[in-house]
């Protein structure tokens, strides 16, 4: 195994990001606009440390608007922030 391959197979693209539509003039622009792994709501703990660690403590709930994550309010704790980012992806909608 190479210091540069990935793991699966090799006859596979990357599943880490979508492919991009190849008869949509604007494919390159909505590729950049998208989100990292294409998660366009995420939470992190207020005072730092890992996002599964003391889930009793409160997170900040952050957005993707098209550029960069921006605060989007606050959980009380590690339940409420995963059901706020749920809650996008249940409803279908898309922030593209």
């Amino acid at each position: 195994m190479g210091k540069h391959s990935r793991p699966g197979p090799p006859n596979q693209p990357s599943r880490a990001v979508p492919r991009a539509d190849s008869g949509d003039p604007l494919a390159a622009y909505h590729k950049r606009r998208r989100p990292p792994l294409d998660l366009y709501r995420r939470h992190r703990p207020l005072h730092g440390g890992g996002g599964h660690l003391r889930p009793d403590e409160p997170r900040a709930l952050e957005e993707w608007n098209g550029f960069s994550y921006e605060p989007a309010g606050t959980a009380a704790n590690l339940a409420d922030a995963v059901r706020w980012v749920n809650e996008q992806t249940s409803d279908g909608e898309s922030a593209a």
